[in-house]
């Protein structure tokens, strides 16, 4: 009966079809005569005016006692998440902070994070690094901290102990950086005073270099 009252024959549509918004497609309506843009999640809808299918949405009338005001919403048989009381669906991408990116999948979640995990070690140019909240901005950044020159030269002429136990740590020594004479072999430790990871260097010597051939005597 109700498709005797809406569905009118033959077709009567528009010459052109309507220019859909973005994540609408265009599908036929629901006489499936004319071409219409698929109503989106949360979109009034109606027997005429069909809810995208490929989203997995039906047009819902639990919220519309009288068959009026229907919306398009998932169906309940699809399984979705509930994330700090808000429910996705199946599959669907969010971010529930700046720093986290986050998938719906199979009734639970697994995110990953947006902000670089690198670790900065002490260079000669920056010994002190330090991760800092920079404001307006979502992920920590590395900031040189500059400490006073004072407290430095103190800190070289007594070096108080640490108040961690210091794990030794470092590479094997490099090969000679000459293959005869003296050379340069390097590695990274922490075997140190502060316990910090530094480039070390010290002489070496593979094998001595062969005396050059004296020089033959002229003949007169």
């Amino acid at each position: 009966q109700v498709c005797a009252q809406l569905c009118r024959r033959p077709c009567y549509c528009p010459w052109v079809p309507p220019r859909c918004p973005r994540g609408s497609p265009l599908v036929l309506d629901g006489c499936g005569c004319c071409k219409i843009c698929a109503r989106r999640l949360g979109e009034p809808c109606d027997f005429l005016h069909v809810c995208d299918q490929s989203q997995g949405l039906v047009c819902d009338y639990s919220a519309a006692p009288a068959g009026t005001g229907a919306t398009c919403n998932f169906e309940d048989s699809e399984e979705g998440c509930e994330v700090n009381g808000r429910v996705y669906r199946d599959g669907e991408v969010f971010q529930p902070s700046c720093k986290l990116q986050c998938r719906c999948l199979d009734g639970g979640f697994t995110c990953v994070p947006l902000c670089q995990e690198d670790v900065r070690l002490p260079t000669p140019d920056c010994p002190y690094p330090r991760r800092v909240e920079v404001p307006g901005k979502c992920c920590p950044e590395w900031i040189c901290e500059a400490r006073d020159q004072h407290l430095l030269q103190d800190a070289a002429a007594v070096s108080p102990p640490l108040p961690y136990p210091c794990q030794e740590w470092g590479t094997e020594w490099s090969a000679c950086s000459a293959t005869c004479g003296v050379g340069f072999s390097t590695r990274v430790s922490n075997q140190n005073r502060y316990c910090r990871l530094e480039t070390q260097r010290r002489l070496c010597m593979a094998r001595p270099c062969p005396a050059l051939p004296a020089a033959s005597p002229a003949v007169s």
